[in-house]
């Protein structure tokens, strides 16, 4: 059998092994049932029950008012894109979106086609290498919601917190890189969606959490699928769910109370992205191309002061056990995502491997 690597991959990204262990175990026989959680009936009451559990465990690691529904649907972050503006918004209305990287301009595009969306701030001069004063921005009159992507993936910047945006309007926060790592302000937030493939679970399952008051919105014509109102009121499942990502999900929530919950994982991220970032500051071969204030805690880009080593050095971190090092094909050098899952020893393996690596081709 194949040892486990340290797998750097921004997503689908690696999960806990308790978690993966846990998993194995109940494979054939889940519950006594003498069945997978694959085969059971998602209107079961074993599976209910496991629903049930994964939204108290997430409210409690969240610590996420009463006023806010929990939702867990399929689509990806990708199909909240139509699905916001179709459920919060009318096609006259405008939406400011701060676009800070790959996946708010993706954001953006989508919105676009169903309504009047500005692009109130954009990073891309400096090749989204830094981020904006919120402060500074100027918004649209009376905007329907204002979009905003705390943390980008491919570009590796990130607002620490999502930013106070003083209430001028609906704040929506795409937080798949970022959820279940710190805590959240739900006074600085109304509605908040993720994907699983990063922090919550295998790719598959996506959690939307939304102020009470956003719902009954959604536009005449919306597909019920997309409706927020519909699956609210349908517990999620208006249609069968993806029951297995849903079931790995509950048992990464357990395994980040078991872990300290929220404040630890970000305890946890702040030391690996720290001990990452001081290497490369402190050396002459590695380059981090985000300004500091913007850098994220989640996804590490930095570059080889030779380009034409990028393609030893992946090899030769696979080699050693480091894998998916290789920064996303639109900007190139190495990307390093360090997610909750990651542990400290791997990112130590990695900056001794970046080590030897400078001592053997500086």
């Amino acid at each position: 059998m194949t040892d486990r690597v340290f797998n750097f991959s921004a997503g689908p990204a690696m999960l806990p092994d308790d978690v993966l262990k846990d998993v194995q175990s109940e494979l054939l026989d889940w519950n006594n049932s003498g069945m997978s959680v694959m085969e059971v009936s998602h209107r079961s009451k074993e599976f209910i029950s496991v629903a049930e559990t994964s939204e108290a465990d997430l409210r409690e690691i969240l610590n996420i008012p009463d006023d806010f529904k929990v939702l867990f649907l399929q689509g990806g972050a990708t199909g909240q894109f139509s699905s916001v503006p179709l459920n919060i918004s009318r096609p006259e209305d405008t939406a400011d979106y701060i676009i800070t990287g790959n996946w708010g301009k993706k954001a953006f595009k989508e919105a676009k086609n169903l309504l009047n969306a500005v692009a109130v701030s954009d990073e891309s001069g400096s090749n989204f290498t830094t981020l904006p004063n919120t402060n500074d921005i100027k918004f649209s009159n009376n905007p329907a919601y204002i979009h905003i992507t705390p943390n980008e993936t491919v570009y590796g910047v990130e607002f620490d917190t999502i930013p106070k945006i003083n209430h001028i309007a609906p704040v929506v926060a795409d937080l798949s890189s970022t959820i279940l790592s710190r805590p959240i302000n739900f006074d600085d937030v109304d509605l908040l969606y993720a994907g699983a493939q990063k922090n919550i679970g295998p790719a598959g399952i996506t959690i939307v959490i939304i102020r009470e008051n956003l719902l009954n919105k959604a536009r005449i014509g919306t597909p019920e699928i997309l409706n927020y109102t519909t699956m609210s009121e349908s517990d999620s499942m208006y249609n069968t769910p993806p029951t297995l990502a849903w079931y790995i999900a509950a048992k990464v929530f357990q395994w980040i109370k078991n872990s300290g919950g929220v404040e630890e994982m970000y305890r946890r991220s702040s030391e690996k992205s720290k001990n990452l970032y001081e290497f490369i500051d402190n050396s002459n071969f590695y380059n981090a191309p985000v300004e500091i204030s913007a850098r994220s805690k989640m996804n590490v880009v930095f570059t080889l002061k030779n380009n034409d080593l990028d393609a030893e050095f992946i090899k030769l971190a696979e080699k050693n056990g480091l894998t998916n090092l290789k920064g996303h094909r639109s900007i190139g050098g190495m990307r390093a995502s360090i997610y909750n899952a990651m542990s400290i020893e791997g990112v130590n393996a990695l900056v001794n491997f970046m080590k030897l690596f400078e001592k053997e081709h500086n």
